[in-house]
């Protein structure tokens, strides 16, 4: 090749690295704790929920006060900026070695070398915690070629796609105001002895109430009582009785192998600053990978560096153009804001 159409190939190259390094995954990996060992892969791309905020929040303390190595993967647009909902992940290749998979995701329609490794993972039968909207996780049109696992998918093979078949629910509506209306998460008494109870208290979220009816066989472990307001000493609104907040299930991957499943109809990054759903979530992790011995009532699950969660609260405006690797490292605010 000619010198000079080498070198500027060369700079072609070079100049791309920094718009390909802001759209890498965040990896962050723990030194010690049960999790040592275990690889997680966390998906946000929603629209509303703020799970690019939520799943690193929760990554850092998997990782940091756990062990585990934990990659995020998010919905970025062709600079690498997080643009909420987008249906692009870069990095979803990480599910080839994950030991689990969280999803927080929304009507998402994937390219299909993307969307292959995600259904690699499930016919494996791997382990899955879903979130908020993952239960309505995909739109896909039909005629390509991963539609069943679209929400409501028609077809009796699969019916009603992944948030179904998998997490045991799809989209089937608000239960109540989202916004105006906060939610309490009443432990079942029969399952008090669970391990992702353990040492579980108070759980109250933000987010309003989803209706919800787990395809059986599922084990609800919390039900959803909507507030009357967004305090967690509001009066619970006697037109929506509780219903089904958090359970587990299990599916069956092609392979034949049954993969553990923990579904919460909540998740947005607000709903983490309470302590009592964040250790829900920690525990729900310990849980799915086979590791509920190690579980611990008191085991830390403090945030890792600064959190500000800008879902339901005012913390400042989000800096403008965040892209993954802002959130690098144990120290970097989740997320970032500006004045």
């Amino acid at each position: 090749m000619h010198a000079k159409a080498f070198s500027l190939l060369t700079l072609l190259f070079v100049l791309s690295l920094p718009s390909l390094a802001s759209a890498a995954p965040l990896v962050y990996e723990g030194d010690t704790g049960p999790g040592k060992g275990k690889h997680i892969v966390l998906i946000a791309s929603d629209h509303e929920y703020r799970s690019e905020e939520a799943l690193p929040a929760l990554a850092r303390i998997l990782a940091k006060r756990h062990g585990f190595k934990c990659t995020v993967v998010f919905g970025v647009n062709e600079e690498g900026v997080i643009t909420p909902g987008y249906s692009n992940v870069p990095g979803i290749e990480a599910l080839g070695s994950a030991d689990l998979m969280v999803i927080a995701t929304r009507f998402q329609n994937w390219p299909d070398e993307q969307m292959q490794h995600f259904v690699d993972y499930l016919k494996r039968g791997g382990p899955v915690v879903g979130l908020r909207t993952a239960t309505h996780g995909f739109k896909i049109p039909a005629d390509r070629k991963f539609a069943k696992y679209s929400n409501g998918y028609p077809g009796e093979e699969y019916k009603d796609g992944f948030g179904r078949q998998v997490l045991g629910e799809k989209w089937a509506g608000h239960y109540g105001s989202n916004h105006r209306q906060s939610t309490r998460l009443d432990l079942v008494p029969k399952m008090a002895n669970h391990p992702i109870l353990r040492g579980v208290k108070d759980a109250w979220v933000q987010c309003g109430g989803y209706r919800a009816d787990p395809l059986p066989p599922s084990d609800v472990l919390a039900m959803a009582q909507p507030l009357g307001g967004m305090e967690p000493d509001a009066e619970p609104d006697p037109a929506h009785p509780p219903v089904p907040g958090a359970w587990t299930r299990s599916y069956e991957g092609a392979s034949g192998k049954r993969g553990r499943v923990f579904t919460t109809t909540y998740g947005a990054s607000n709903d983490l600053e309470n302590e009592g759903f964040r250790r829900m979530l920690v525990n729900a992790c310990f849980w799915a990978v086979a590791l509920e011995d190690a579980i611990k009532p008191d085991a830390a699950v403090d945030f890792v560096g600064p959190y500000n969660a800008t879902w339901c609260k005012d913390h400042g405006r989000r800096k403008a153009d965040l892209k993954p690797q802002d959130m690098a490292g144990w120290e970097s605010p989740i997320v970032p804001v500006q004045d």
